[in-house]
């Protein structure tokens, strides 16, 4: 028996805006959104609703409000990935374009990612370009 990854949940002062970032991100729909939560999930997902075994199904991202704001670094971020045919310089200007940072965190000068923060501080990368 292995445990499916349901989601990541971030908290965030104001839990819409944030949802809707990472929205437009990623590309990714809200298919839940209340005073205690935006649930973001990937476009294809609702495509195999109901077809894919438990173990199969994609995991959602989940925003909830808080109070207080973030503090010191995180302790997880996200990886994520341009396909080798995307412009990956490109795809981080639209990032920052949106409202993300390029940060520095102490990667190395021959590091092969970049990162940045959302508009709350939640650090993430953008790797290389890759086919998989």
């Amino acid at each position: 028996m292995a445990l499916r990854w349901y989601s990541t949940v971030v908290e965030s002062t104001d839990h819409r805006a944030l949802a809707r970032w990472w929205g437009e991100a990623l590309g990714w729909e809200a298919a839940y959104a209340s005073d205690l939560e935006v649930v973001l999930v990937p476009p294809w997902a609702a495509e195999f609703s109901g077809s894919l075994p438990f173990h199969r199904v994609p995991p959602g991202m989940v925003f909830v409000p808080v109070e207080h704001g973030k503090s010191g670094k995180n302790r997880l971020h996200w990886d994520f990935a341009p396909h080798s045919s995307d412009d990956r310089d490109a795809e981080i200007q639209r990032l920052v374009d949106l409202g993300a940072r390029i940060i520095d965190v102490g990667e190395p000068a021959e590091a092969t990612w970049t990162v940045l923060a959302d508009p709350d501080g939640n650090e993430f990368c953008v790797l290389s370009a890759r086919d998989q």
